[in-house]
């Protein structure tokens, strides 16, 4: 006997199968890959005899949760029609809407809203349905005022608005919850949702969710990637995050593994870039992060709004993500798409500053450039400065409010000297990372950081109870 479990071609959930033969033991080269991006990489899990289930694939499983076999059902490809820009515009508007019609239909919506593009269209969509409808937006203590973005997208859709600020200190009460709730399996100290978790229980019935329109509708880079050799470097560049190989190849040595780290990361990333067979640089790019990228990291974090209510992500439907495999690409480029359909729909909306490319909004956000953009930025640079001077650091980052101070520091030590990471990386590596945020360059090494303490809230939880953490629940 067995079952059948078919993935989506972005999966918003992990399903855990069983390896037959293989050790029930740490992976310490899948770790090593987890390290260095900040996610585990194709199918990889903390356990050897544990993988997730593969994008686009037809799967059978066993009663006793082995994975018998899997069959890819979806590609992603590149094939883009004879059609015109407004004909692209049109086509996406009707299958948008259609996607937030079908999702959303007897929901309470829970929108919430940034200063980009993907959640303004979403509000944009939104403005056509009866349901009831409530909003949020947050913005870091000390930083860009990213809620008031959002404010004004609300008010002009008449949509009621909450709006949070997050603050420091608030992750060291929060980590047993994160690490049940995503497992660890990516790093979760910048999750701004769980600073305002608790509000969603009284705002609705289902989240409405514009992840990953900004990787399907624009174009993913400029530069001439002509060799595979050019391919991997870039991938490198976005991929391996800041002291990330450098934690990576401190454990692989540390761990006494065979060859070294970066050898065998690249050659992961050659095999898994080599097998999609599109020539399109960008088309290619799109799907290797679409295959990789989405499900292990974007869709991991998805669990802090899932634990709470259903989501909705009409640019992960798979409809979507077959039409983005048709559209050529020059019409992908540069968020077109999506800010010629918020043009059309919501000219009010269009005029609201778009965060990237501030003090500009949809109508003018080409003149986002020297020397148009000079009195903007002169006049932030003194605000900044100024601040500074009277002691207001301005923030940017999550880990600035949850890392940095006296509190925090104290924090920080204690809950990985009381933890059970020393289980999984050895003691002078944590103490020699900590010491090098602390006495050094912080923003390089925040990550590395945050990793050890993504993986000392995985041995607190899962070390001694494989079973608890692969289950599907």
């Amino acid at each position: 006997m067995y079952k059948e479990v078919k993935t989506d071609i972005i999966p918003i959930k992990q399903y855990f199968v069983k390896v037959k033969g293989a050790a029930a033991k740490l992976d310490k080269k899948a770790l090593c890959c987890f390290v260095a991006t900040g996610f585990f990489l194709d199918n990889d899990t903390y356990w050897e005899n544990c993988k997730v289930l593969r994008p686009g694939t037809i799967n059978k499983i066993d009663e006793d949760g082995y994975l018998i076999s899997s069959e890819k059902w979806f590609n992603w490809h590149y094939a883009p029609r004879d059609i015109s820009f407004d004909e692209a515009v049109n086509e996406f508007t009707t299958l948008f809407d259609a996607i937030n019609a079908e999702d959303l239909r007897g929901e309470d919506i829970i929108l919430p809203i940034s200063g980009g593009l993907d959640s303004r269209s979403q509000a944009v969509s939104l403005l056509e349905l009866p349901n009831k409808k409530s909003t949020f937006g947050y913005s870091f203590k000390g930083g860009y005022k990213e809620s008031s973005i959002a404010k004004q997208v609300a008010k002009i859709a008449k949509y009621p608005f909450q709006e949070f600020e997050i603050t420091p200190n608030y992750l060291w009460d929060k980590i047993d919850f994160a690490a049940q709730t995503n497992k660890c399996y990516a790093e979760f100290t910048h999750c701004t949702q769980l600073k305002v978790i608790e509000a969603f229980d009284t705002m609705g019935t289902k989240f409405s969710l514009g992840h990953w329109g900004d990787v399907l509708f624009d174009k993913i880079t400029d530069k001439e990637l002509s060799t595979t050799e050019d391919l991997l470097a870039y991938l490198k560049s976005r991929l391996v995050k800041p002291t990330g190989m450098e934690l990576a190849k401190d454990l692989w040595s540390s761990w006494e593994l065979a060859g070294n780290f970066e050898s065998y990361f690249d050659a992961r990333i050659l095999k898994l870039l080599n097998s999609i067979t599109i020539d399109d640089v960008n088309a290619k790019l799109r799907a290797f992060k679409s295959m990789y990228w989405a499900p292990r990291w974007t869709s991991v974090n998805l669990a802090f709004y899932g634990t709470k209510k259903p989501m909705s992500l009409p640019y992960y439907n798979n409809k979507m993500c077959e039409f983005i495999c048709t559209v050529p690409e020059a019409y992908l480029a540069d968020r077109k798409i999506q800010i010629a359909y918020i043009k059309n729909k919501a000219p009010k909306i269009a005029k609201v500053t778009w965060q990237d490319k501030r003090p500009f909004n949809l109508y003018n956000y080409h003149l986002s450039k020297f020397p148009y953009n000079l009195p903007y930025k002169v006049t932030n640079k003194l605000k900044r400065e100024v601040n500074a001077l009277l002691g207001r650091k301005y923030v940017q980052r999550n880990w600035e409010l949850q890392f940095l101070g006296t509190d925090n520091t104290t924090e920080l030590k204690a809950y990985l000297k009381n933890s059970k990471i020393t289980q999984v990386v050895n003691a002078p590596i944590v103490d020699e990372y900590i010491k090098k945020f602390y006495k050094g360059n912080q923003k390089h090494t925040s990550h590395a950081l945050s990793m050890l303490i993504t993986i000392a809230a995985f041995a607190n939880h899962y070390i001694d109870n494989p079973e608890k953490h692969i289950n599907n629940n």
